[in-house]
């Protein structure tokens, strides 16, 4: 058994220790230039293609891209608790449920109208509907093994980044010029900006009382990464997956995330834990999307197109249309 296991960490420490050397280089880059960290990592991972290709370190990048992506989605589950719901209001708590919802079911039944299947649909919606690269990382593992898999991962992983770093940007100043108040604000940026560190960084940069707004709305948005994924390899299991893999019915990861998060909101979790379990959950879940980007092929990646984009950029422009419409009539 031992063995066994010094086998393995031998087969997968080349490329393992490759994904983590890209993530931390993209960690450097955001920390001292502001650059979006999982934007970075993948840019970086791609010129690093023909690694995953390698036989010493393919094993390695294969296992980060996945098995290091679950651990980092897992502990997710210490950042989130039931007592948000109530910090939130259940008006608010409603809106953005119903947010979240509208657009993955918009997602499903509109995307295929313009050529893209329903897999891409799930996995774009989803990763604008909760958490951006977080969420498109977490559904893509629970797809069914396909050719463009991959592909469609990394193009839903920069798009989504970038269209956050652009609403973050610009959604501060669409509030100021709607004139909502400071609670609205921060339910607007938490309900529909995709990454948490944009969130952040659009809420504080409004005021004190946004961004702690925003931020707690956003973990919320990030609770419901679970269900969602839960309801959709229910349904891939249903259908066979639409390429005759059934995904388990509660995978894995997802377990893990409610566990954690059940202890956390029955107080188990000492605040000293709280900051380093956040940081190695940001640190596995950057390294996975650093192998993501040395799996990916820049010529396949132009082969996505640039409709493609236009469906993300109009998922994006919708969920903050439901905030928006729904903040009105509150």
């Amino acid at each position: 058994m031992t063995d066994d296991l010094a086998g393995r960490a031998a087969r997968l420490f080349p490329g393992l220790a490759l994904a983590a050397m890209v993530a931390m280089s993209a960690q450097f880059l955001s920390e001292h230039y502001g650059a979006p960290v999982m934007l970075m990592a993948i840019l970086l991972g791609m010129p690093l293609q023909f690694l995953s290709e390698e036989a010493r370190t393919a094993p390695g990048i294969a296992f980060a891209s996945r098995s290091v992506l679950r651990i980092g989605v897992a502990l997710l589950g210490l950042r989130v608790s039931a007592g948000m719901l109530a910090e939130i209001g259940p008006a608010h708590v409603a809106l953005v449920l119903g947010g979240v919802a509208a657009t993955v079911l918009a997602s499903l039944a509109l995307v295929p109208l313009v050529g893209r299947d329903r897999l891409f649909a799930f996995l774009t919606g989803g990763a604008v509907a909760i958490c951006g690269a977080s969420a498109a990382m977490a559904i893509s593992s629970i797809l069914p093994r396909r050719q463009d898999g991959e592909r469609d991962l990394a193009f839903t992983v920069i798009s989504v980044t970038l269209l956050s770093t652009l609403a973050m940007i610009l959604y501060p100043i669409l509030a100021r010029t709607l004139g909502l108040d400071p609670q609205q604000t921060g339910i607007f940026l938490g309900g529909t900006i995709h990454d948490v560190a944009q969130v952040v960084g659009a809420g504080y940069s409004v005021s004190d009382e946004t961004g702690d707004i925003s931020t707690l709305v956003k973990l919320f948005r990030v609770t419901l990464l679970a269900p969602v994924v839960f309801l959709g390899a229910l349904v891939l299991r249903g259908a066979g997956g639409e390429g005759g893999e059934r995904p388990p019915l509660l995978p894995g990861f997802v377990a893990a995330f409610l566990l954690l998060a059940a202890i956390n909101t029955a107080g188990f979790v000492p605040d000293m834990l709280r900051a380093p379990a956040d940081a190695i959950s940001r640190a596995l879940l950057v390294t996975a999307v650093a192998a993501v980007g040395m799996r990916t092929s820049i010529a396949e990646l132009r082969r996505v197109g640039g409709s493609a984009f236009g469906i993300l950029a109009a998922q994006t422009v919708f969920i903050a249309a439901v905030i928006l419409i729904g903040l009105a009539v509150i």
